[in-house]
């Protein structure tokens, strides 16, 4: 973009804002009441939307771009102001707001340029939620579904690759999640209820930073069951693939203590796991 061109918006930006805002700024112009923007353009609408996002107000800004949609519903300006009312709500933390206006700007404009921002934008508006291990898991699930969308739709751009690296982290959520619960469960001695949360995690989440201690805390479970077999394999396990953590170690302390080693015994599902550790195929 040239100077004169930037300097030409800039300019545009002030003086929308100057005719908007006196009027406000006097008492006589409420851009609610209904009829109040009727008489400026598309463009002078979405210039106030824009001026109003760099000040921080981004409730209001949505409000502008809204209006933008349904004053002139079949523009260019109404396309482009849409995925900055979605932006506009998102910045606001108003994410049921943000996805409606994400998902009408996907119903209509499919295969415009930024409809790959869209749908990063949608799912950013439940990614975005995910900030405590103890919340609802529904809103991660959701989050790696609308992840997994931008990855396979629009593999070779920028969200893709924001993508990539946002689903790992939820997918480690979710995993933190079974983890939680089943050192719950651990603690107040429900040991079988445990299992089946730290095998959730061996099984489904064997590629998150979280496998080391889900081997280690079966090793506790199952010994405190006196299912030995099992506990022996999990270490096994533990040690073909994570043997210089501290899981390791205490695995390791916890077997010989009892005068068992770390290997696989029996026929289990763990052995079964254990084998294709041994053929190269899992982890």
């Amino acid at each position: 973009m040239s100077g004169s061109t930037t300097t030409g918006s800039k300019r545009l930006r002030l003086a929308v804002a100057l005719s908007l805002g006196v009027l406000a700024g006097c008492g006589a112009f409420d851009p609610r009441v209904e009829g109040a923007l009727d008489n400026y353009t598309a463009q002078e609408i979405f210039t106030r939307g824009e001026v109003e996002l760099e000040s921080g107000r981004a409730d209001e800004a949505a409000f502008y771009f809204g209006e933008i949609e349904r004053l002139y519903p079949y523009s260019d300006w109404a396309q482009r102001a849409l995925i900055m009312q979605a932006f506009a709500y998102h910045r606001e933390t108003d994410y049921p707001n943000s996805r409606a206006a994400v998902q009408r700007y996907l119903d209509f404009y499919p295969a415009t340029e930024d409809a790959a921002y869209a749908q990063y934008l949608l799912a950013l508006s439940y990614y975005d939620q995910i900030d405590e291990i103890g919340r609802d898991q529904g809103l991660t699930f959701q989050a790696l579904q609308a992840l997994r969308t931008v990855i396979e739709q629009y593999p070779d751009t920028e969200y893709a690759r924001a993508s990539i690296l946002k689903f790992d982290l939820a997918f480690d959520h979710l995993a933190a999640k079974e983890m939680e619960i089943g050192r719950y469960y651990l603690k107040r001695k429900h040991y079988a209820a445990a299992v089946n949360r730290f095998r959730t995690v061996v099984e489904d989440f064997q590629t998150t930073s979280h496998t080391p201690e889900a081997l280690h805390r079966l090793v506790e479970a199952y010994l405190s069951l006196g299912l030995t077999a099992e506990a022996q394999t999990a270490g096994a396990i533990l040690g073909e693939n994570f043997p210089s953590t501290e899981w390791y170690q205490d695995s390791f302390a916890l077997l010989t203590g009892q005068g068992l080693e770390a290997r696989s015994v029996g026929d289990n599902w763990l052995s079964s796991i254990y084998r294709q550790v041994i053929r190269g195929e899992w982890l």
